[in-house]
């Protein structure tokens, strides 16, 4: 099929519904096996800075595990998790599909072919049926404008696990909330999920929007692998992490200095009358694998 067409005189990017099924099933296979660079390096260095001879022992586990799953080209962790999806279009598009059924098929596929625990029930209270193929995905789709996105869709597969998603807390601070409370809620929400979430973890926050928006925000954060580029929050990452790992709780809960890999913060725009805070924890295994289709 033909990659492009023309409409109202200009030529566009056409995107099959086979092009979307084939990058999403390859993303959530490979996301399952292979951790991501940072996530490595984080581990590693968290090797040569642990001070505690058990918490080093289990780090060193950690990263085994790590090269194993990729040796042997099977999961990195048995809970396959939940298949979140972000999408990114850009301008100059046209989709010759239904987006939200290609992207489903392609979970569908890669939970099935490539052998991935399924994990998804269909009804969340009285009828907990497994689907079968870990579908519906959570899919999170933004329209982008920018110049480099221009006739691309950029994908993100993040399978999520709930051990640490089940640890994870949303608070809705009133605007005279300080920084000081809103650490003290951060670090508090570590400390209760204690060694639940398979730390050492990583720690997504989100700051402002609404109710279901900070919530958006915080899980967006696990995304990032940079500081942030605005100064305040960039020092309030570094303290968050300080603290947190203060805590003593560890890698798997054995005690150490490394209790977080990381913590990255997002923020939106709010109301004059509220502050949302969430907290979105993963635990090491922090998968999430990128395509951008041109």
């Amino acid at each position: 099929m033909c990659k492009y067409t023309i409409i109202d005189g200009r030529q566009v990017r056409c995107f099959s519904h086979n092009e979307i099924v084939e990058a999403v099933k390859d993303l959530f296979i490979s996301a399952n096996s292979i951790l991501p660079k940072c996530v490595n390096y984080d581990i590693c260095s968290a090797i040569d800075s642990e001070t505690d001879p058990l918490a080093k022992q289990v780090l060193h586990t950690i990263a085994e595990n790590a090269k194993a799953a990729i040796d042997m080209n099977v999961p990195v962790c048995q809970d396959t998790g939940m298949a979140v999806v972000f999408i990114e279009i850009g301008s100059g598009i046209y989709l010759n599909c239904e987006l939200e059924s290609a992207v489903n098929e392609g979970v569908s596929r890669a939970y099935t072919e490539g052998y991935l625990r399924k994990s998804i029930v269909k009804d969340p209270l009285y009828k907990r049926v497994n689907t079968n193929d870990n579908t519906p995905a959570k899919i999170n789709l933004t329209i982008s404008s920018a110049p480099e996105l221009y006739g691309k869709i950029k994908i993100t597969a993040a399978p999520k696990g709930f051990g640490s998603e089940n640890m994870s807390k949303l608070k809705m601070f009133t605007p005279s909330a300080t920084e000081d409370e809103v650490v003290e809620f951060v670090v508090d929400s570590v400390k209760t999920a204690g060694s639940n979430p398979c730390p050492p973890i990583y720690v997504g926050v989100g700051i402002g929007s609404d109710f279901e928006g900070v919530a958006l925000l915080a899980k967006k954060a696990l995304l990032r692998e940079t500081p942030s580029l605005d100064v305040n929050y960039k020092r309030l990452e570094e303290r968050l992490l300080s603290e947190i790992n203060a805590l003593g709780i560890g890698p798997q809960g054995f005690g150490g200095d490394t209790t977080a890999l990381g913590v990255y913060i997002e923020t939106a725009p709010t109301h004059i009358a509220g502050l949302p805070v969430a907290v979105n924890i993963n635990c090491h295994v922090a998968r999430h694998k990128t395509i951008v289709l041109d």
